[in-house]
């Protein structure tokens, strides 16, 4: 079987490559196969056992077998003792976010706040709910840090999520990135909030003065509207 894995940060770094097939035996698990790894880059062993695994952009057990096609990665510590991804039903403080990312070798800090508002789809809105897979979307939003740190330079990475009832003004969505140049906190911020709209198993029920419904998602609306109006929040 032909298996793609991927690597990201530290253990990219260590090993050299963004990603590689592997030939594997039918029946190898996806632990088997970090393990082959390991055992030609044992300056990973630390980290493998700090990491996780995703198997086809899911997170998997290392116990999962393979299959022909498959995409592997080792995700490694996406903290790096500064990271923090949330979901949470209490209010999102801006300045704390950035705070948290704070780093001397950061020469920017670009922050992004999505704010409930009172319209959507030519209707008023009154009030928000959101409501989330909470442990699924705090790995996902993990997800999406490691996608940064492939991508860009950047120091530390802070992304909250609210569940709950949410009230007009109130922010639903706060990210906060340092980096050492301003372009790359910028681009950072976007895919992260383009991302958390495809792949967050977070839902938003819209209010209004005659009646409520579910919003699909960001892709569904954005096809619909050809991108004319935004939603409600961000």
């Amino acid at each position: 079987m032909q298996i793609t894995v991927r690597y990201f940060a530290s253990i990219r770094e260590v090993i050299g490559l963004r990603s590689e097939v592997r030939e594997v035996a039918e029946l190898t698990t996806a632990g088997e196969l970090l393990d082959q790894i390991v055992r030609e880059h044992p300056a990973i062993d630390g980290l493998r056992r700090a990491s996780r695994i995703m198997l086809n952009q899911d997170y998997a057990d290392p116990t999962q077998p393979l299959a022909d096609g498959d995409e592997l990665a080792l995700i490694p510590p996406v903290s790096g003792g500064s990271d923090t991804f949330r979901v949470t039903e209490q209010p999102i403080d801006m300045q704390a976010l950035a705070d948290a990312v704070a780093s001397r070798a950061a020469g920017a800090v670009a922050t992004f706040a999505g704010q409930v508002r009172d319209n959507a789809r030519g209707r008023g809105v009154l009030v928000l709910e959101y409501e989330a897979y909470e442990s699924a979307a705090e790995k996902v939003l993990a997800q999406i840090g490691a996608e940064i740190r492939e991508r860009w330079q950047v120091e530390n990475i802070a992304i909250t999520h609210r569940v709950g009832r949410l009230e007009i003004g109130e922010i639903s969505v706060g990210i906060a990135i340092s980096s050492g140049h301003r372009a790359e906190a910028f681009d950072a911020c976007r895919h992260a909030i383009e991302r958390i709209k495809q792949i967050v198993p977070i839902w938003k029920k819209e209010f209004y003065d005659d009646g409520e419904t579910w919003i699909g998602s960001e892709a569904e609306y954005q096809a619909a509207y050809g991108g004319s109006n935004p939603r409600s929040t961000s």
